[in-house]
């Protein structure tokens, strides 16, 4: 931990003066926003107590599960401050393996700490219970715990200074200079506008990450179009076009060289390409859907043919850009003789989207009503910064309250952590796009269904993309759920493969094989959905990368000569890679 300045009651004032002030800034600035989650929380409630009240056999229900709660908080009492034994110092309830709040040993040593902690998870279980033992909708459900799980986190012991033993031993022993670098720390966040989760000047793009070596030879408004240098002396005659998603930078792919996906595949003789999305400023309100997939995946699918000199090209979408991608394949397969896609990779993608994960609780035709009119959006586009949040609050407790222990209740500045710094340098969203995919995509679920959707002149029709398919789901993806990107390989038309890596839908791709830290399954039993497959399939230890590789090797044609040069006399080197748009940095805003 960095040495403190010593305590000054003038910075504390000012400080504090400052604190107040942006707050009430950022409630003016955000009040629309706050309006909507608010009214659409009492909804939710408002519908479930006259549920209750209504109907005696729930509330006779409820009433068992406080019967329930008090018996279990009075047997806590009595393990935990009457009997004492050893073996009940735990009392009787622990947390969960991947609940990390509650591991330092303070929490178990005294008793009263151990009590609160206790009590907590008790009050989470009745919660849980509540909601669940009711006969509501399961959508209504899945909102009300989407709702009640915020409210839960935010209130956990952990969270304050006098009931975290763990942060108050922490004070003692700094003899209370914690205390003050967490106060100055929360200035300094509230002032930023966001809670600081990376140690922001640990990396530089081009300069630490994203340092593949590379040039960009084509660019327009929406994107630049990066070539990467090979490094062996024979290549794979077909080259491979990453699509990454526009919701975030491309370099995901192209952390650093013991990371990077892009530099992997290089050093396997794959000549890569990468689209380096623009992120839209405000007043790029008229960019739409149709344009991401014209002058983005259309237009780059193009230039790489051209400059390969290949007839064939293999195509990879990550993420929102995996979505891209099968818009762009059905469009392309309405003519097989000319279709340029050789095979497809859907890394972590949605074409279905008929559960979405934790976002799908809240989103409804409410919300997107108020997107399509405007009053969620400001100055045209929805800032990327209101959409990490919206992120964060799928993970909470990790992406959130875990920051706010430590950085303001421990003082402890944040660590460098290269997936993080990418998570924060985020895009922004422009309005005509993302209400469109809000709607036809999330909200109806069009594009699963054939020629639900029309774009860029075309009728979209995944059931005509007949190219080989490669389909990578995650485990733990809460943004693209692994049981709803396994749908892709029901509504392709050609022959698939699919592989389930373990962790989520960002440390689940950065899993270079070195590391053999996450495993995969595979070889699983097709025809009887997800969990048949699963059910069915085999787990190797090691990364998804390597069968993927061997597979995109495979269906990479001939080895032909490394160029020398990049681009070509239509395509000529404009700037040496990663370029100018992944450097646009987005200006800060309010919590």
């Amino acid at each position: 931990m960095e040495e403190p300045q010593e305590f000054n009651i003038s910075k504390f004032f000012e400080n504090f003066i400052t604190i107040q002030r942006e707050i009430l800034k950022n409630f003016a600035t955000n009040f629309s926003g706050y309006f909507h989650d608010n009214r659409d929380i009492a909804l939710a409630f408002s519908s479930f107590i006259s549920k209750i009240l209504v109907d005696p056999n729930e509330l006779s229900k409820i009433q068992k599960t406080f019967l329930w709660f008090f018996h279990k908080q009075q047997a806590l009492f009595e393990a935990v401050f009457i009997e004492q034994k050893p073996d009940q110092k735990q009392g009787i309830i622990t947390p969960q393996k991947s609940d990390k709040r509650f591991a330092a040993p303070e929490w178990s040593e005294y008793p009263y700490f151990n009590f609160i902690k206790q009590n907590y998870l008790l009050t989470e279980q009745l919660s849980e219970k509540i909601i669940n033992e009711v006969e509501i909708s399961e959508k209504n459900k899945r909102k009300l715990n989407f709702y009640i799980d915020q409210y839960i986190n935010a209130f956990s012991p952990a969270n304050f200074l006098l009931s975290n033993p763990e942060a108050l031993n922490f004070a003692v022993k700094t003899k209370g200079k914690s205390l003050w670098n967490g106060f100055n720390n929360f200035a300094e966040d509230i002032q930023k506008g966001r809670i600081t989760q990376v140690d922001e000047n640990a990396f530089e793009v081009g300069e630490n990450i994203a340092i593949t070596p590379g040039a960009v030879i084509y660019e327009n408004e929406l994107i630049q179009l990066i070539q990467y240098t090979p490094t062996t002396k024979k290549i794979s005659e077909i080259p491979l076009l990453m699509i990454p998603p526009w919701i975030n930078k491309y370099y995901i792919l192209d952390l650093q060289s013991k990371n990077s996906f892009v530099k992997f595949n290089i050093e396997n003789g794959i000549t890569v390409f990468m689209i380096s999305w623009r992120n839209p400023m405000p007043g790029a309100a008229n960019l739409s859907f149709d344009d991401y997939v014209s002058k983005g995946a259309l237009k780059a699918i193009e230039v790489v043919a051209e400059i390969a000199g290949a007839k064939k090209i293999n195509a990879l979408g990550y993420c929102l850009g995996g979505t891209l991608l099968s818009i762009a394949c059905s469009i392309l397969s309405n003519n097989k003789n000319l279709n340029p896609i050789n095979c497809a990779t859907f890394l972590a993608a949605m074409v279905d989207f008929s559960n979405i994960g934790p976002m799908g609780n809240v989103i409804n035709e409410a919300l997107v009503k108020k997107l399509e009119r405007g009053e969620l959006l400001k100055d045209g586009v929805m800032h990327g910064h209101d959409m990490e949040t919206a992120f964060n609050l799928i993970r909470a407790n990790d992406l959130i309250w875990n920051y706010v222990v430590n950085n303001y209740l421990k003082g402890i500045k944040p660590a460098p952590f290269d997936v993080m710094f990418w998570t924060n340098d985020n895009t922004n969203l422009p309005a005509k796009m993302y209400v469109y995919y809000m709607r036809k995509m999330i909200l109806e679920n069009n594009l699963s269904k054939k020629n639900a959707l029309r774009i860029c002149d075309t009728l979209i029709d995944i059931g005509k993309i007949d190219i080989p398919v490669f389909v990578i789901a995650m485990r733990e993806d809460y943004i693209s759920p692994a049981k709803t990107a396994f749908v892709t390989t029901e509504l392709v038309g050609g022959p698939f493969q699919f592989i389930l890596g373990d962790s989520g839908h960002v440390m689940g791709i950065v899993n270079p094989p070195y590391k053999k830290k996450y495993g995969y399954h595979t070889n699983g039993k097709f025809g009887y959905g997800f969990e048949e497959w699963e059910k069915t399939s085999q787990y190797v230890e090691g990364s998804w990368w390597t069968p993927w590789t061997e597979w995109i090797i495979e269906n990479s044609g001939n080895k032909i000569q490394a160029p020398k040069i990049s681009g070509n006399e239509n395509y000529k080197v404009i700037e040496p890679a990663p370029g100018r748009y992944v450097k646009e940095k987005n200006v800060e805003h309010s919590i």
